[in-house]
């Protein structure tokens, strides 16, 4: 199948077997392994890219599902070397260990702060459940998406404040 998308700003159009999860397109074919390959089960949210601006398990997307539609990876938050305020946030709060999950949960972050741009910190909790960590015990975690909420409601207005 022919599929035409847009991932960190550029647009492919590629043949595709209709069953090639969308994980593996932007891994195999576009090179984007920030987005990691966790447990092919969609339980551990180690995948999670933006689509259309929500946050979704790559694993359990299909990339003929992403047809038509914009993806945002980990890599294509950076803009000319400045990290997105999100990205900063984790690396300043010290919200990695290992790094396994982080993409995911950055990713999953921004789409939680879309809706909620000023979230406590069980809404912070509830709103990253679907995304496993197993180093970190997730307390930077947290503080990293408050700070990163605050980071984003003091942003200039079209600076960095969401995903490309």
């Amino acid at each position: 199948m022919r599929i035409t998308v847009t991932v960190d700003g550029t647009n492919y159009t590629d043949e595709v077997e209709a069953r090639l999860l969308l994980v593996h397109y932007l891994r195999e074919r576009l090179g984007k392994v920030g987005t990691v390959v966790g447990c092919d089960t969609s339980n551990c949210g180690a995948c999670t890219v933006l689509l259309d601006g929500r946050s979704v398990k790559s694993c359990s997307v299909l990339a003929v599902q992403a047809d038509g539609s914009e993806v945002t990876t980990v890599e294509g938050l950076a803009v000319d070397g400045t990290l997105h305020p999100v990205q900063e946030a984790f690396r300043e709060k010290h919200a990695l260990q290992c790094g396994f999950c982080t993409p995911g949960m950055i990713m999953a972050t921004i789409d939680l702060l879309s809706e909620n741009p000023d979230p406590d910190e069980q809404e912070v909790r509830h709103g990253l459940e679907g995304n496993l960590c197993r180093c970190t015990g997730y307390q930077n975690i947290v503080s990293a998406a408050q700070d990163a909420a605050q980071r984003l409601r003091e942003a200039p207005t079209g600076t960095m404040g969401g995903a490309r």
